[in-house]
């Protein structure tokens, strides 16, 4: 995504929907510009993510109602890839949510429905960039954000955090720095 226009594309789509009116409330909730991203990079055909963001119908026609009122563009029409961990995820995030907002539910629905993509966490969610996702992780998941102290790729942290809740542990080091796999879990993301 190094295209200029590509990236100017996305700031105009992204200023366009955080100029839709909406309640002083629903304006101050730090996900909103979050979302916006997300909506803007759908626009941009980016991420994994189903036309409704794995929240359904009715859920989504709400998001967009209360933060982007007007907002009619539609998302390619494709399904979310089925992952049957995807309640587990789910549930991960939400007992480590915030409590502070109620719009935390529809990131963590949004979250581990991106988790069944194939790139990147934040590429698969839409987002411009991995710090957005790093916002957007401790703005409503504040304990898992501040449990990933080594930076760990964030699909592979929430996955990790997954498997020790249920007692599987697949990595072959006991710990991350004697991995020789150290680098796929803690390099840059391109």
């Amino acid at each position: 995504m190094n295209d200029p226009d590509r990236a100017a594309r996305r700031a105009l789509a992204t200023a366009e929907l955080l100029a839709a009116p909406c309640a002083a409330d629903v304006r101050a909730d730090p996900n909103r510009p979050l979302l916006a991203s997300l909506l803007a990079g759908q626009r941009l055909g980016e991420g994994c993510l189903p036309a409704d963001l794995g929240l359904g119908g009715d859920r989504h026609g709400r998001l967009l109602a209360e933060c982007f009122p007007g907002y009619d563009h539609l998302a390619a029409s494709h399904p979310a890839p089925a992952i049957p961990e995807w309640s587990d995820l789910q549930k991960l995030l939400l007992d480590h949510r915030a409590q502070e907002r109620a719009s935390e539910l529809w990131m963590a629905d949004i979250v581990a429905t991106a988790c069944a993509g194939a790139d990147h966490l934040w590429q698969d969610l839409g987002l411009a960039a991995r710090d957005e996702l790093t916002r957007l992780m401790w703005v409503n998941f504040p304990e898992l954000a501040r449990a990933n102290s080594g930076d760990m790729k964030w699909k592979k942290f929430l996955y990790r955090q997954f498997c020790s809740r249920e007692g599987i542990y697949v990595c072959p080091a006991p710990s991350c720095s004697e991995c020789k796999d150290y680098a796929k879990c803690f390099g840059p993301e391109s």
